[in-house]
Formats: C-alpha cells, sequence, structure tokens
C-alpha cells in the first residue's frame, strides 16, 4: 500500500513537472513576439523621427533665411535715417562752431591791442625806474657817507664818556646788567608771589575741604614695630640647650632660617636679627615651638622649621585675603594677595606697610569720591602701591620698578600700573587717580605717630637740614623744629629784604628736595624781622 502511494506521488511529480515546462515554453514563446513586435515598432518610430526631424531642419533654414533678409532690409532703411540725422547734426555744430571761433578771433585782436598799450606803458615806466634808480644810488652812497660820519663820531662820544665817567664800556654794560637783573628778579619775585597767593587762596580752600572730609573717613591704628625680634626665655640655663654641643643647635637654626640668633648678656631673651622680616618670623616661631616641646636636637629643629614654613605660607595668604577684603580688591589674582601678605612684615620707617596700603586705599577712594572718579579703581591701586616692598629683599631695583614688573605681569589696569610707578614721582602721573594715590601715601606717612626712625638717623636729618639752610647768603640761623618737619630760617634784615625771603624760601626747597631723602614733606619758613630800640633818657 506504502509503494503504490510512493509510485503515485512520483507520476504526479513527473506529470507536475512536463505539465510546468510546457507552460515555461509556451511563456516565452510569447514574449518572444511581443519582443520581436516591440522592436519593430521602435525602428518604425525612429525612422518616423528622423524624417521629421529632417522636414524641421529644412523649415528652420528657410524661415531663418527669410527672416535674415527681413532684417537686412529693415537695418537698411534704420541707418538710412540716422545717417541724415547725424548729417544734420554735423552741419549745427560746425556752423556754431564757426560763430564760436570768430568770436575768439576777435577777442583775441582786442586782447593785442591792449597789451600793446600796455607794453607802451612798461617801456615808459621802465625809462622812469632807470632814472630814479640813479638818484638812489647817489642818495645811498650819500647815506654811506653819513653813517661813517655817525660811527666815527659814536666812537669819539663813548671814548669821551668813559674819559668822563672814569668807566670802561665793559665796567658800564655790567653796572646796567646787575641793575636789570636786580630789577627784573624783583618783577619775577612779586609776580610769583602774587600767583602763589591766588593759587593758594582757591588751592587751599578745595584742598583742606577734600582732605578733611578723606581723614575724617578714614581712621586707621598706627603701630610702630622694630626690625630686631626678640624671644623671652624662661630662664638663662636653656640658652646652652640652644646653643647645642659644639654649637650645632644654634648653626643648624642659623643655616635653615638664614637669620643670626644672638645669645649675649641679655637676661631671659635671645635676640633674632636679619634682613628678610618673614625669614626672621619663621625663626620666631621655630624657637618658640622648640621651647615648648623642651626636645631641641638639628632634626628636631629641621622639622620644626619646614612646619613652621608652611604655617608661614597660611598666615601670609591670611593677611593678604583680609586686607584685600577689607578695600574691597576681592577681583585680586591669588598671587598678588598672597605677595600682599607678606607687607604685613616688613616695615617703613617702623611703620607697618600692609597697613600703611590699607590706609592709603582707603584714603584713595575717599577722595576718589569727593571727586567723583572711579573709587574701586582708587582703592585698588593704593592698595597695590607699594607692592614691590614684598619682593625688594629678593629682586634688584626700587620698590616702584618691582611692583611696576609685577602689575604689568599680572595684567593689572593700566592707571593701577601708572599709580605704582608714578607714586614716587619716577614716572609723570596720567591719571587722576594716580595723583590720588601719591597724595595719599604722603598722607599715610606724614600723620603724627605714623613712622619713626633710628635716633642716630633723626639727628642726622635734622643737622643735613640746618645746614642746607646755613649755606645760604644772609641767613642768620637755621632751625630744623618739629621733628624735622619744618625748617625755620632766621635772615639778617639789613641784608634780605621782604621779596628776597619769599625767593629764599623756594631756594631752600628745591634744595632741600635734591639733596634729602625723608618721608612726607618739610615746612620751608623764612623769618625776617627788623626791630627799631631807643632808650629815653
Amino acid at each position: 500500500m506504502v509503494i503504490v502511494t510512493i509510485i503515485s506521488a512520483i507520476i504526479a511529480l513527473i506529470v507536475g513537472y512536463f505539465i510546468k515546462s510546457f507552460q515555461v515554453n509556451a511563456d516565452k514563446r510569447r514574449l518572444e513576439k511581443e519582443k520581436a513586435a516591440y522592436e519593430t515598432g521602435i525602428q518604425e518610430a525612429k525612422l518616423s523621427a528622423e524624417e521629421i526631424l529632417e522636414r524641421t531642419r529644412l523649415d528652420v533654414k528657410t524661415l531663418k533665411k527669410k527672416t535674415l533678409f527681413e532684417a537686412n532690409q529693415e537695418a537698411i532703411k534704420e541707418a538710412k535715417k540716422v545717417s541724415q540725422q547725424y548729417r544734420k547734426e554735423i552741419e549745427s555744430e560746425y556752423k556754431e562752431r564757426n560763430l564760436q571761433l570768430n568770436t575768439k578771433e576777435n577777442l583775441l585782436n582786442q586782447r593785442e591791442e591792449v597789451l600793446t598799450r600796455k607794453d607802451d606803458a612798461l617801456m615808459k615806466r621802465e625809462l622812469s625806474l632807470e632814472d630814479k634808480e640813479q638818484g638812489l644810488t647817489s642818495k645811498q652812497q650819500l647815506i654811506d657817507e653819513r653813517k661813517k660820519e655817525v660811527e666815527s663820531l659814536e666812537v669819539k662820544q663813548k671814548v669821551e664818556l668813559e674819559r668822563i665817567a672814569k668807566l670802561s664800556r665793559e665796567d658800564a654794560q655790567d653796572i646796567i646788567m646787575r641793575s636789570t637783573k636786580k630789577e627784573l628778579d624783583r618783577e619775577v619775585t612779586l609776580l610769583i608771589k602774587k600767583a602763589e597767593e591766588r593759587a593758594n587762596e582757591e588751592a587751599d580752600k578745595k584742598a583742606k575741604n577734600i582732605l578733611s572730609l578723606a581723614i575724617q573717613r578714614v581712621s586707621t591704628d598706627q603701630i610702630s614695630e622694630s626690625t630686631v625680634s626678640v624671644v623671652p626665655l624662661s630662664g638663662d640655663d636653656i640658652k646652652g640647650r640652644i646653643i647645642g654641643r659644639e654649637g650645632r643647635n644654634i648653626r643648624t637654626l642659623e643655616s635653615l632660617t638664614g637669620i643670626d640668633i644672638i645669645i649675649d648678656d641679655t637676661p631671659e631673651a635671645v635676640v633674632l636679627s636679619g634682613f628678610d622680616p618673614i625669614r626672621r618670623e619663621i625663626a620666631r616661631m621655630t624657637l618658640e615651638k622648640l621651647l615648648q616641646d623642651g626636645s631641641i636636637h638639628p632634626a628636631r629643629i629641621e622639622e620644626l622649621v619646614e612646619k613652621s614654613r608652611k604655617e608661614m605660607d597660611t598666615r601670609i595668604r591670611n593677611y593678604g585675603e583680609a586686607a584685600a577684603f577689607k578695600v574691597g580688591a576681592h577681583t585680586l589674582h591669588p598671587d598678588l594677595i598672597k605677595i600682599m601678605g607678606r607687607l604685613h612684615f616688613r616695615t617703613s620707617y617702623g611703620q607697618n606697610v600692609l597697613d600703611h596700603s590699607v590706609e592709603v586705599a582707603c584714603l584713595a577712594g575717599a577722595l576718589a569720591g569727593e571727586l567723583e572718579e572711579n573709587v574701586t579703581l582708587a582703592k585698588r591701586a593704593g592698595f597695590l602701591h607699594d607692592i614691590g616692598k614684598a619682593l625688594d629683599h629678593e629682586i634688584e631695583g626700587s620698590h616702584v620698578e618691582i611692583g611696576t614688573k609685577i602689575a604689568t605681569k599680572y595684567k593689572e589696569n593700566p592707571i593701577v600700573i601708572n599709580a605704582i610707578s608714578s607714586h614716587h614721582g619716577d614716572v609723570e602721573a596720567t591719571s587722576i587717580i594716580a595723583v590720588l594715590v601719591s597724595t595719599a601715601d604722603v598722607l599715610s606717612a606724614a600723620r603724627p605717630g605714623a613712622r619713626s626712625e633710628s635716633l642716630e638717623n633723626y639727628i642726622r636729618r635734622l643737622q643735613a637740614l640746618e645746614a642746607i639752610g646755613d649755606e645760604f647768603a644772609g641767613v642768620e640761623k637755621t632751625y630744623a623744629i618739629q621733628a624735622g618737619r619744618e625748617v625755620r630760617v632766621i635772615v639778617k634784615p639789613e641784608e634780605i629784604d621782604d621779596l628776597q625771603a619769599v625767593r629764599l624760601s623756594h631756594d631752600i626747597r628745591r634744595k632741600i628736595e635734591d639733596k634729602l631723602d625723608y618721608p612726607g614733606s618739610i615746612k620751608v619758613t623764612v623769618v625776617r624781622e627788623m626791630r627799631a630800640v631807643e632808650y629815653a633818657k
């Protein structure tokens, strides 16, 4: 049964295959017939298209020839019209030019006649001028002769005058020059005095008002600081431990900090001496830690010096940030803030430079506010004006040059850079803010108690001030008073008059500025007193 089924299936497959093959062949024959009919249609369409294109080409050529012929005829007609019109225009223009030429010819003839008449007149004038020139030549000869006579008479007159006056010409000129110079000096001194009086009257009112308002708004405590640090000891026996065996402890501390440690006969104290205030402070902190710790040996000293340095960096940044916050300079570069913090350990004539910078910033801001200038920029310039002092122990140059380089490096405002470079007059101030910073710097330095100096320098400065005043002729005695902030010059009234006293004050002021360096300003007062005393008997 299964076999029958399989055979039936095979037969069915074979029959299906033959039927499918027959259908495929029939479809192929049908497609071939359709393809042949299609290709025949294409050939007929190509032939028909070629015939149409050929007819079209012939029609186009015929139409083109006809159009060109008509266009040529039209162009010939138009050219004839244009030619006739152009000919008429040329003829009319020719007539106009002939009229213009005739007119110009007539004008030229008239001008030729005028020029001929002028030429005749010039000839006559030339002849007249020649006659006059001959007359002038003769007159010039007479003048030259008279001039020689006058010169000879002047020479005789000078000789006679010298004989009568018993003075040579040079002596007479010298007398006249001295008299003239004295009179001119008097007039110049009068003008200077009047100008100063007018300027002082106007400037004093405004300046005093502005400065008083600014100073009232700024109040800063001034503390005079020493350049030597002293570390107290609990007893003199600790000095031996600080020195160590064969001095190794003190040598280690000095080499690591760069500070001289002076252990002398001062009871219960050690003195730290050095030019760098930051190194001196690190040495002081280290020594205090060693004394608290009690263990003093080279390894411990090295460890505590490094620890003190890190603490000092933190303190410096804190000091700088606090000062910047106080003046409102929040946008300063972090490096500038750290450099400003170093100024806490820097003094100038005993005045703390960071406190001085803050005070100058506040004063400059107050002055700028009174003058309606940029207060923020003025405070920033005042705060940074002495930034060079933080590095003047490490970099060559004045603190002004160093500060200018630092501000330029950190791309500060050009007004701030100019204020730094001009606050001591090294360069010219280019803005009002720079002038205000310079003024605030002088105010802060000149405030009573703001600065101090050693007794030796103080005496030397007073002696130099008195010596400058005594150098001038007519000065009886010079006194330096008010801690050297005023020079009072007593003159001889019979040799120096009032105007010369004014001039003398200017001369002394200039000489002091040229020869001396000093904080703040110095007032020069010339005193002339004439007393007439008689006794009735």
